[in-house]
């Protein structure tokens, strides 16, 4: 008898992900914690191994397919029990049947709420969420996935061809069981779209594409990001504030002491271990500040863990330092190395993604001056660290030549005030300032 595989929980937020590859096929072999397939999430890429030993009995979700935690992938039989394979093609996607015979007798018909939806009528909570955020009836659209369910793609595809819309007409109410259910989408000219103003209550979903327009695919990862971030701009009232530091000392600091501890240590000594040293040490003193939105409390969290912003060529990661109060600048440095590493290679482990409570980010690595960063949800705050420049500025009455910084901070307003914001910035730029040319770490 075949056992069903369901996707697993890949994160403590993570609510599906997308079957990147298939690494084993109906009718092979598995062994026991040997992967069978690799998934894809927004915090990360992992094999899904195969807790007994067995065979791949049949492929539900097909490559590419986003699927909810707790919804089946495939079916596998233990070993030793006989075993049929499947086709590789998903449920959903077995092609239609061939035609009766014209003497047979007329299909039987079903209501198409017995076709549509879920089998269950239960919903994933991502296809909920982004449903109820585009103003889409789940009722008036036909799942694609295994038993029918309604998928993230279903919704996305809705959205896309404007269809589904709450107050719409339902598709037809009878149909054949012999034919597969299509959403019913009218036929519309080319010319005639491109050519018609669509009016000014309802305006047009999609961007009209000219040649030479290049489309690019979206990732469940820039999917994921996309609507974290708007999620975030929706929930959390934003508030923004900004300081100018003077880190002339701690260039000097740096640019005396980098090269024996590369030579010494291994790693670059980079800005980010002393900013997120001097994070943590302000953390300590205005603890309000390392929180996060409860619904109904606020939590103040005991550990700090630092969230820091790496990017790669298509996406934005945010691993997790943790305890970084117990963490030297050497030892700073070598887990930004480390996780910077692992990021780039794609080869970030669920560990490395879990339990941030403050974010930090480096926006000035790349030359930004100023920026207004989009809290890292649940927590309560995010500062980006922006471009060292020299810049002429007055001190003891006359003009120096100075390395400045802007410091750029956004709170979540139903957590934090600006007054205990603004003193913990402010302690921030006082650590950093203090650093000089003698300083020891």
């Amino acid at each position: 008898m075949a056992t069903e595989i369901k996707m697993p929980q890949l994160g403590e937020s993570v609510t599906e992900g997308t079957i990147a590859k298939w690494l084993k096929k109906p009718g092979d072999p598995v062994a026991k914690y040997e992967a069978i397939c690799e998934v894809s999430t927004d915090k990360v890429n992992a094999e899904v191994p195969a807790t007994f030993e067995g065979t791949m009995v049949e492929i539900v979700a097909g490559e590419g397919e986003t699927v909810a935690v707790g919804e089946i992938i495939c079916k596998m039989a233990e070993e030793g029990a006989e075993v049929t394979a499947a086709p590789t093609t998903p449920v959903a996607e077995e092609a239609k049947p061939e035609a009766t015979n014209a003497s047979a007798p007329a299909p039987a018909k079903v209501d198409v709420s017995a076709k549509r939806g879920s089998g269950s009528g239960r919903f994933s909570p991502a296809v909920l969420r982004l449903s109820q955020e585009n103003d889409i009836d789940l009722t008036l659209l036909t799942g694609t996935g295994a038993g029918g369910r309604i998928t993230r793609k279903d919704i996305l595809t809705a959205i896309e061809q404007g269809i589904g819309k709450v107050g719409s007409a339902p598709t037809p109410q009878v149909i054949s069981v012999d034919e597969p259910v299509v959403a019913q989408v009218p036929t519309v000219d080319v010319d005639t779209a491109l050519s018609t103003t669509p009016p000014a209550s309802k305006p047009a979903m999609g961007v009209v594409t000219e040649e030479g327009d290049i489309e690019i695919p979206l990732t469940s990862v820039r999917k994921t990001i996309a609507s974290r971030m708007v999620q975030s701009k929706h929930e959390a009232p934003h508030a923004w504030t900004m300081m100018e530091v003077d880190v002339t000392g701690l260039v000097e600091l740096r640019n005396k002491m980098k090269h024996d501890f590369k030579v010494r240590e291994g790693v670059s000594l980079t800005f980010m271990p002393f900013f997120i040293k001097a994070v943590s040490d302000a953390l300590k003193e205005f603890p309000v500040i390392n929180s996060m939105w409860g619904g109904d409390k606020i939590i103040q969290k005991k550990r700090i863990n630092i969230s820091i912003a790496v990017a790669t060529d298509d996406a934005l990661y945010v691993p997790v330092i943790p305890d970084v109060d117990e963490l030297s600048i050497l030892g700073l440095a070598k887990k930004v190395n480390t996780l910077a590493q692992k990021t780039r290679a794609g080869k970030l482990d669920l560990s490395d993604l879990q339990g941030g409570t403050f974010t930090v980010n480096n926006t000035g690595s790349f030359g930004s001056v100023m920026s207004q960063p989009i809290i890292n949800q649940p927590q309560a705050a995010i500062l980006s660290f922006e471009a060292i420049v020299k810049r002429p500025v007055v001190m003891n009455n006359m003009f120096a030549v100075r390395d400045m910084m802007n410091i750029c901070m956004s709170l979540d307003h139903r957590v934090l005030d600006g007054l205990v914001a603004g003193r913990f910035l402010a302690r921030v730029k006082e650590l950093l300032e203090e650093y000089t040319v003698d300083s020891t770490f």
